[in-house]
């Protein structure tokens, strides 16, 4: 199949229609902007529907209300737009209406600056909102798999009618990658017959709601979405391992900073120091038994981690993951600072001195 050539930002937002995408609500925001850009000239022409709200407030919730009609709807925003849209997105949690929701991250905190991060780690896998809930959240590390995972997580909120998030840095957005157009595996999906969109012979009519009144009421609704979480945690963990069998010295990371680990890996093997490199692709949930095995084989000596955030975020998984088996290490830039491959290659040579 040919390859083309396409900007991150673009193929997502082509992504998203060819899996689909009933609606599009969204505000302008680097460097995310190219997402609403994109759509509104091109989901139209699909039939579908494309809204530039006055704000990512009123954004999040006309994605609700299209979601509660049963129809298939996006957002997408950059980091101080994804915290203003944190109380739409517990609601789309706790009525369970499926949604995708695209973070293109950028350096904070606060208003920050529009160059690439991954500071918003917590708050896309400890959930921004109030409440107990989840977002399955997917992390691409190139525009291939930023179209792979836009188009299937459409089905995945579809199956577990819950909101699902796809966060990536910046860089992603705006690199420009030759992409295929593949057929991503389409999922066995329920029928929509919870939607509130008229009776439809029903003799009831549905409501879409997460409020509940009553203290029994809504432990039991927490309880049924805690089972609906566990099931997400045992079907839908991802990663990738890199030349891990023999590695003296495991790399943790994603996006961005887990390619350019790619390349410090090499440099670091042709040295002779064995370095392999292990990849969430989901976030949450995240992959932390299978790191916790890796960790406990003896020829992992230890752990660094590498992240687009001053002072770590999944480091605290990979801490949990691990259990204390091995010493873990933390190299980080913040602020839209990119880690080279000799950062992490003296990084690597540090922790190897130190584990022998």
């Amino acid at each position: 199949m040919a390859k083309e050539l396409w900007k991150g930002n673009e193929a997502i937002a082509e992504a998203a229609i060819r899996a689909g995408c009933d609606c599009f609500f969204g505000y302008p925001i680097t460097p995310q902007s190219e997402v609403p850009e994109y759509m509104s000239v091109h989901l139209p022409k699909a039939g579908g529907v494309f809204v530039q709200s006055e704000s990512e407030l009123a954004a999040i919730n006309m994605v609700y209300g299209a979601a509660g009609t049963g129809k298939r709807a996006m957002t997408s925003s950059s980091s101080p737009g994804i915290s203003l849209k944190q109380e739409g997105i517990t609601y789309l949690a706790g009525a369970e209406l499926p949604a995708v929701i695209v973070n293109c991250m950028r350096g904070g905190p606060g208003l920050g600056t529009i160059q690439p991060a991954q500071g918003d780690y917590y708050q896309a896998t400890r959930g921004g909102g109030n409440g107990d809930y989840r977002t399955v959240v997917l992390a691409p590390s190139n525009v291939q798999e930023a179209v792979d995972f836009v188009q299937e997580a459409f089905d995945i909120a579809d199956a577990y009618r819950n909101p699902v998030m796809v966060l990536m840095d910046g860089l992603i957005g705006q690199m420009m990658e030759p992409i295929e157009w593949h057929e991503v595996k389409k999922r066995d999906l329920p029928p929509k017959d919870w939607a509130a969109c008229g009776k439809k012979g029903r003799s009831h009519t549905n409501i879409i709601n997460s409020l509940y009144i009553d203290p029994e009421e809504c432990d039991h609704h927490n309880e049924h979405l805690t089972e609906k979480y566990a099931l997400m945690e045992e079907k839908e963990v991802r990663f990738e391992t890199v030349d891990c069998g023999d590695a003296q010295l495991i790399i943790t990371a994603y996006g961005t900073p887990a390619r350019i680990a790619l390349s410090a890996m090499e440099a670091l093997r042709a040295e002779g120091i064995k370095v392999g490199l292990f990849r969430p692709i989901t976030l949450w949930p995240f992959p932390g038994e299978a790191l916790g095995r890796l960790a406990g084989e003896d020829h992992v000596k230890g752990i660094l981690d590498i992240e687009l955030s001053s002072t770590g975020q999944m480091l605290d998984d990979v801490r949990l993951a691990v259990e204390g088996r091995k010493p873990i290490s933390y190299l980080g830039r913040a602020g839209g600072m990119m880690p080279t491959v000799e950062d992490m290659v003296d990084a690597a040579r540090k922790v190897i001195k130190e584990v022998k």
